[in-house]
C-alpha cells in the first residue's frame, strides 16, 4: 500500500502544480474533471456503496445552488456560508426521501422512481416560483473576491474543485474503511443477510442518503458562483443526474477512485472532442463519439473500469505478501 500512496501523491504534486503549464481552456477541462468527480463521488456514497440507486441527484445540486445565491442576494451573505446551509437543508430533503423509501422498504426501480419524483418536483416548483427567478433563474452579480467565491479566472476555481475533490476522497475513504461503511456494504451485497446479523439497514442507509445530499449541495453553491446563472433546466434537470451517475458507474462503483477515474475517461474526451468538432464545423457529433465510448465501456467493462485496473496494476503497489491469498517470494 506505502507504493500506491506514494504514487497517488506525486499524482496530487503534479495536479498542484499542473496551472502553472496550462491554459484557461485546459483549467476549464480539469475544472469541469474534477467537480463531476466530486458529485460522482456525493452518489457513490449512497448507491455505490448501499446499492439504492438515485436519478435525483441534480435535486440536492439545485437546492445549494439556489440556497446559497438567494441568501447572498437578499442578505448579502458570503456564498461560503450559504453554502452550508443549503447542504443542511438538501441533507434534509434527502433524510425525507430516504424515509419515505427506505421505511416503506421501495427497492430496485421503485426507489429509482421516488427519486426522479423528488427532484422532477422540486424542478416545477423552481420554474414556478418568482423568487428563484422561474424560467429565467437567477442571474449572479460578478463582485470578484473571496468573500463572494467569485474570481477573474479559472485558477482559483481549479483550486476550489480539486479541494472538493480531496475532500470527498477523503471523506468516502474514512467511510470505507469505517464499521458505518462495512455496514453499508454488507446492506449492499445483502440487505436481508446484514439485518438478521443486526445491522440496522435503515439507520445506515438513512447517514448514506444524508451525507450523500449533503456534499452534493456543496457543489451546487461552487456551481454558481462560477458560472454566474442558474435556471432548473440546468442544474436540477434529468440530463445532469445522468452526468453525475455515469462517472462511478464507467469508473467503478463502490469504490474510492471510480468517480475520479470515470471522470478523467469521459469528461476529457468529451470536452476535447466537442471543442474540436465544432472547430472543423461538425458540431454535435462529439455526442454521437460520447455514446460510442459509452457504450465500448459498459459492454466490454460492465462493473466498471477500476477491477480490470486493480488487477492490472495491484502487483505493482502491493506486495504479493499482502495480497490476500498471496504468497511471500
Amino acid at each position: 500500500m506505502k507504493r500506491l500512496y506514494i504514487f497517488l501523491a506525486v499524482i496530487l504534486a503534479v495536479l498542484l502544480f499542473l496551472p502553472q503549464v496550462l491554459n484557461n481552456y485546459w483549467l476549464e477541462i480539469f475544472i469541469l474533471i474534477f467537480f463531476y468527480a466530486y458529485l460522482g463521488q456525493c452518489w457513490n456514497i449512497l448507491t455505490g456503496y448501499t446499492g439504492n440507486i438515485s436519478l435525483g441527484h441534480a435535486l440536492y445540486v439545485g437546492i445549494g445552488a439556489y440556497t446559497a445565491t438567494r441568501l447572498a442576494i437578499v442578505f448579502d451573505l458570503s456564498p461560503w456560508a450559504g453554502m452550508f446551509i443549503g447542504a443542511l437543508l438538501a441533507m434534509a430533503v434527502g433524510l425525507a426521501i430516504g424515509f419515505l423509501g427506505f421505511r416503506f422498504g421501495l427497492k430496485g426501480v421503485y426507489f429509482v422512481l421516488i427519486t426522479i419524483s423528488f427532484a422532477e418536483i422540486g424542478r416545477l416548483i423552481a420554474l414556478h416560483m418568482e423568487s428563484l427567478g422561474s424560467f429565467m433563474g437567477l442571474f449572479v452579480d460578478f463582485k470578484p473576491g473571496f468573500w463572494n467565491m467569485q474570481f477573474k479566472g479559472n485558477l482559483p476555481y481549479y483550486y476550489i474543485s480539486l479541494g472538493l475533490l480531496l475532500f470527498s476522497v477523503v471523506v468516502v475513504r474514512a467511510l470505507e474503511i469505517s464499521k458505518i461503511g462495512r455496514y453499508l456494504v454488507a446492506i449492499r451485497e445483502d440487505e436481508d443477510a446484514a439485518e438478521s446479523l443486526g445491522v440496522n439497514t435503515f439507520k445506515y442507509k438513512m447517514w448514506a442518503i444524508a451525507l450523500s445530499s449533503f456534499m452534493t449541495a456543496l457543489a451546487g453553491t461552487f456551481d454558481a458562483n462560477r458560472i454566474f446563472h442558474l435556471s432548473p433546466d440546468r442544474v436540477m434537470s434529468m440530463g445532469l443526474s445522468i452526468e453525475i451517475i455515469l462517472r462511478p458507474i464507467i469508473g467503478g462503483m463502490g469504490t474510492v477512485l471510480g468517480p475520479i477515474v470515470g471522470s478523467f475517461l469521459i469528461t476529457l474526451p468529451a470536452e476535447w472532442t466537442r471543442a474540436y468538432l465544432s472547430e472543423v464545423g461538425r458540431p454535435g457529433l462529439h455526442m454521437v463519439i460520447y455514446g460510442f465510448v459509452l457504450i465500448f465501456a459498459v459492454f466490454f467493462f460492465p462493473r466498471g473500469i477500476m477491477p480490470f485496473l486493480n488487477r492490472v496494476f495491484k502487483p505493482f503497489f502491493i506486495k504479493p505478501s499482502n495480497i490476500k491469498g498471496g504468497h511471500r517470494s
